[in-house]
């Protein structure tokens, strides 16, 4: 098979996959975004005859259009752009998951500073304040106060981008200083890590010590749900433990999984070139460029 990349960096989740799909002996084409310029009818050369693309674009502008363009075209691309347009916005990501029952945090969004500090008071100390675009638990706030409140909410009203002007509030919930992130294939987990930190973050690009977590039934029925709400594909499910029950905080669709391949004994890469060798033979040949 032909497979493309579209990348904007090459982390080592991307050389996990590009070694993976190589040593399989497919045709592997990485495609840099940034070279690449995107027309209303003709898809760029550099995806000529690929079977499938791979989205794997750092910046979520880049992944959310380029993959709208290559859908346009006909090309098989995963994750689709429906999927990325609600995963890649906090608001969308909880309305999905909210409108397909799934528990998930209480959510509230305002858009001025007074709307924003009644929702704050409402749910009451702590709370979070969230960025309705971003990862990494970038710009992300834990707030203990009204002053702390009142201040943070003047910075983000100041910012000057707009979304910053979307204020997402959500309850704080008090997990067991962990949460746990599964790698799902179309609702199937892959594996699952337990993501552990003394603080109140627990993103694994935050220092969070990763181990492997065995999931049970509802874990991986909430899995299989959240994958569903959102439209499918590989995604990263985010789960917070609630006494016996659990709460998805978030699908995640441009996954990173380097942490998840040390933490557990899965192999991980290949169960992802397993389910896209499945993608690329189950495609609609009508759909694939000639």
């Amino acid at each position: 098979m032909k497979i493309g990349v579209l990348y904007s960096r090459i982390r080592r989740d991307e050389k996990l996959l590009l070694a993976e799909l190589r040593e399989r002996g497919h045709e592997v084409v990485k495609v840099d975004v940034r070279d690449q310029r995107f027309g209303l009818s003709e898809p760029p050369a550099a995806f000529a005859d690929v079977d499938l693309v791979v989205d794997r674009c750092l910046a979520t502008s880049r992944s959310r259009y380029a993959t709208q363009f290559l859908a346009a075209y006909g090309i098989p691309v995963v994750n689709s752009p429906e999927t990325a347009d609600v995963c890649a916005d906090k608001a969308k990501n909880s309305l999905a998951l909210a409108g397909a029952g799934i528990p998930t945090p209480r959510t509230e969004v305002a858009f001025t500073k007074e709307s924003a500090m009644e929702c704050i008071e409402a749910f009451g100390y702590p709370c979070v304040l969230k960025p309705v675009i971003g990862s990494w638990g970038r710009l992300m706030a834990k707030i203990d106060s009204r002053s702390a409140a009142e201040a943070i909410l003047e910075h983000k009203a100041t910012l000057g981008h707009y979304e910053h002007k979307v204020f997402y509030i959500q309850e704080f919930v008090e997990k067991p200083g962990r949460d746990i992130r599964v790698l799902s294939t179309d609702g199937e987990p892959v594996a699952a890590e337990a993501r552990s930190s003394d603080h109140w973050l627990t993103n694994a690009s935050k220092g969070a010590e990763a181990t492997s977590f065995e999931l049970d039934d509802e874990a991986r029925d909430l899995v299989a749900r959240a994958s569903d709400a959102v439209g499918g594909g590989l995604l990263g499910v985010d789960l917070m433990e609630t006494g016996d029950s659990y709460t998805v905080h978030e699908v995640n669709h441009t996954v990173e999984f380097k942490a998840l391949s040390e933490a557990t004994d899965v192999d991980v890469p290949a169960r992802v070139v397993d389910w896209l060798e499945t993608k690329a033979e189950t495609a609609d040949p009508a759909e694939v460029p000639a």
